[in-house]
């Protein structure tokens, strides 16, 4: 039974390691042991005290155990579920990142609107309050102000909290209009290092900025007689990276062209929340920014960013899988246009009022009724796109949908090593999920499915689709180590259940 464990265990260590992008050889440097250790782990040939898990789980954060009263939080859940009422979609997590890293812009106030109270919120507000930020949460709608210091304190950087959010990356660009040279803390080896900054660099590389990755850090330089002479072509449309040029092009007195672009909604948001700050930017929405900057921010601005389009997909998932009637209210329908005309082609009814502003004053809402729909397999593949196609987080709630249709459903998740992976996990909940190789997964269905318990995989989206899947499963199911789903959801349970879900948080003794 011992070894049983021990197997499950390393195995569940060698899944966070890999989707955390790590080699063995860089997870043992951060544990300060070997690489021959690291395997005897993984192969589940090694015996671990709960401090060991305790470094593992930080290393790769991913909650395996937690010491002292608050150890991980795991969820009962008791289908079959039947959904009712309405819900509204909360405000963009990845949006409410991005303007956390702006706010380094600013030197006067910054008062941010129902920001999503989760985990990756709390890590960056940790970094930013150990740099001198005054940080407070007001009222009770999530509003958030954040008053900066004369001088920032990089020396007193919480270096804990910044190697546990990726997000970290997205200082290079607001920090290099600061300091002429700084360390910012990462988790990983050099090598990791590396590979994670690069196409940041196309980006950062043209305003004077240089990185070199060391061992757990990232130690910039700046040449201020450095600028842009001409457009820059981003080799990589990734969300991140275009939010960093944006925040380097802000602070850039004159004009900068960025192509290829991301359009996604956190960039758009925080393209809404630059022109609050007097930055002028043209070609919002198109893989082409027009940038002008201004060499000094110093404004007490307020923001509401939109709400999130990777929620309101989980909600509507939730309410197919279990077959239920609901309203989603505050959908960005820009951003779900896609996914909503292919679950119309698979079968699925619903209602959509008419469009109604965000209170950013720009992006497009739609409140979605569901109704119990007779699903079919789609005829061709479903593959995520870069917007306006479908969203890459959203693709693996089509695994779960795919797995109440009938027929045959390839899913091909072609932006992700290791993702697709996780949604064979499905399979022990009742459904029947083909690998086919590291990107494509084959659904066959539809399913019926049964209660089990499972440990939560340490991919976020993949989570919830596993937690969605135990709503319409008939018995009680357990999924344990959801500190993953909480970094990315606020009160997700506890707002499942006011639609009528039973679902109940518990630790172990």
């Amino acid at each position: 039974m011992t070894d049983d464990y021990l197997t499950r265990i390393g195995k569940l260590i060698r899944d966070a390691r890999k989707h955390r992008g790590l080699t063995q050889s860089e997870l043992a440097q951060l544990l300060k042991t070997s690489q021959s250790a690291v395997n005897r782990i993984e192969q589940g040939q090694q015996n671990l005290t709960l401090e060991m898990l305790a470094r593992i789980g930080a290393a790769l954060d991913s909650e395996f155990v937690a010491l002292g009263a608050s150890g991980p939080s795991h969820l009962r859940v008791r289908g079959e579920t039947k959904l009712s009422g309405s819900i509204a979609v909360k405000s963009s997590k990845n949006a409410g990142v991005a303007l956390l890293c702006a706010a380094l812009l600013n030197e006067g106030r910054t008062t941010l609107r129902k920001v999503a109270r989760i985990e990756e919120v709390n890590r960056l507000l940790e970094v930013l309050q150990s740099i001198g930020f005054r940080t407070t949460w007001i009222g009770d709608e999530g509003d958030l102000e954040l008053i900066p210091p004369t001088h920032l304190d990089l020396s007193s950087i919480d270096a804990e909290a910044a190697r546990r959010t990726r997000s970290i990356i997205m200082f290079l660009g607001p920090l290099m209009h600061r300091e002429k040279s700084f360390d910012l803390p990462y988790a990983g080896g050099c090598d990791l290092g590396t590979r994670t900054v690069e196409p940041h660099m196309t980006a950062l590389r043209p305003f004077g900025l240089e990185v070199k990755a060391t061992e757990g850090s990232y130690h910039a330089t700046v040449d201020p007689s450095v600028s842009p002479v001409r457009p820059i072509v981003l080799t990589e449309r990734g969300d991140t990276v275009t939010e960093n040029a944006l925040l380097a092009a802000a602070r850039h007195e004159g004009t900068t062209v960025i192509r290829n672009a991301s359009p996604n909604y956190m960039v758009q948001d925080l393209c809404f929340f630059l022109e609050r700050l007097g930055v002028v930017i043209e070609g919002i929405g198109t893989t082409t920014l027009r940038v002008t900057g201004r060499s000094r921010i110093d404004v007490d601005v307020e923001y509401a960013p939109s709400e999130d389009p990777i929620e309101a997909m989980s909600l509507i998932t939730a309410a197919i899988v279990t077959e239920s009637q609901i309203t989603v209210r505050r959908v960005p329908i820009e951003f779900m246009e896609i996914e909503l005309a292919l679950l119309e082609e698979m079968g699925f009814t619903y209602d959509r009022s008419e469009e109604y502003l965000a209170e950013n004053g720009h992006t497009r809402l739609v409140d979605i009724t569901t109704y119990p729909s007779v699903l079919h397999a789609p005829i061709d593949k479903i593959h995520p796109m870069p917007f306006p196609g479908l969203n890459i987080d959203n693709l693996p709630f089509f695994a779960v949908i795919a797995a109440n249709a009938s027929g045959t459903t390839l899913l091909h998740d072609w932006v992700y090593e290791n993702r697709a992976i996780y949604l064979t996990e499905l399979n022990k909940l009742g459904a029947n999920v083909k690998l086919l190789d590291p990107h494509r997964v084959l659904i066959e269905g539809p399913t019926r499915w049964r209660a089990t318990e499972l440990v939560c995989p340490p991919a976020l989206r993949p989570a919830v689709v596993i937690l969605i899947a135990m709503l319409a499963a008939k018995g009680t199911s357990v999924l344990r180590s959801v500190y993953v789903i909480n970094r990315g959801y606020e009160d997700l349970a506890a707002r499942l259940n006011a639609l009528g879900a039973d679902i109940e948080t518990f630790r172990d003794i």
